[in-house]
């Protein structure tokens, strides 16, 4: 859809290219992905659930960890589902308006799962370095209270960038070379100069994930010489095992996202960009309920409970 104004047709509608222009993929792709999407879904849903019903895991920890569930499930449903629509729909057009709503949710959801992992691991710090304070310090009222400024933050970042994309004018082209509404792409066919777009997105991604990368470091820093101290090895594998797995989901998470907005330079070709944007819409939400669940024997334990019952 375009609109005539001040002799300028300004664009109000776009194409999103999505991953492949090639006819004959397009069926097999909608497939994989409709099996990707529904199995995030039920390991994400389902870990929320288990920990809801299961009182053994009412703790912070597993408190925690079904607020990421949460947060992943609301990334891959802001992406996927119209990701599959456009699959099949040969028209590919997506409005202003849902373009803004789809970054929005994708940009709350990913906020917040950065600020999720920082109190994760500062809850593994607390359980591991004074375990003896951990029922004290990591009180309900503090769990609740730091996932609350977690979501808080998460709602409110987007909002600055959607707020900035209405000083932008797109009058060339309408197509957006990705999968979904991401802003950088966005930038390339605006009329207006996008630089302050552009700068205001680098510096809150920088910060906020230099803050929380850097917080979590120096958590499992101070976390890593506690765990070496420890004499039994028992208490070193079951500390090692407690850790491994946030660490694997940070470095994954926290990879393709500083390579999609802080990198120096040019940054991502088109290709790199759809590839990284992939990495953590979609296959990462797909991994965290498996990374959490597999090594971990209580999520284990209350599975083998229900599925009993």
């Amino acid at each position: 859809m375009e609109i005539m104004l001040t002799n300028k047709t300004l664009v109000t509608s776009f194409v999103l290219t999505g991953l492949t222009d090639r006819p004959e993929l397009q069926v097999p792709l909608f497939l994989v992905f409709l099996v990707i999407y529904l199995v995030t879904m039920v390991g994400n849903l389902g870990l929320i659930t288990l920990i809801w019903k299961d009182p053994h895991l009412h703790t912070p920890m597993y408190l925690f960890l079904g607020s990421l569930a949460l947060a992943d499930a609301c990334t891959s449903s802001s992406v996927t589902p119209r990701m599959l629509v456009n699959i099949l729909d040969k028209s590919l057009m997506i409005s202003l308006f849902e373009c803004m709503a789809q970054y929005y949710f994708f940009g709350s959801s990913a906020t917040t799962e950065c600020f999720l992992l920082v109190v994760m691991a500062y809850d593994r710090y607390v359980a591991i370095c004074d375990p003896l304070l951990y029922p004290v310090v990591m009180s309900h009222r503090l769990c609740i209270l730091l996932m609350s400024i977690s979501y808080v933050i998460g709602f409110l970042h987007p909002i600055v960038h959607i707020g900035l994309l209405f000083r932008l004018t797109f009058c060339r082209s309408n197509i957006i070379h990705h999968f979904y509404c991401e802003i950088l792409p966005l930038f390339t066919i605006s009329c207006t100069d996008p630089s302050i777009n552009a700068l205001v997105v680098f510096i809150f991604a920088a910060f906020i994930q230099a803050f929380t990368f850097m917080t979590i470091i120096v958590s499992y820093t101070r976390v890593l010489f506690i765990i070496l101290k420890k004499k039994l090895k028992k208490g070193r594998s079951k500390a090692f095992s407690m850790c491994s797995a946030h660490l694997l989901s940070v470095s994954l998470f926290y990879g393709t996202l500083f390579f999609m907005y802080v990198r120096p330079g040019s940054g991502p070709d088109k290709y790199q960009n759809k590839m990284y944007s992939l990495f953590y819409t979609i296959i990462i939400p797909l991994l965290n309920p498996f990374i959490y669940s597999l090594r971990n024997k209580e999520v284990l334990g209350a599975l083998r409970r229900e599925i009993k019952k």
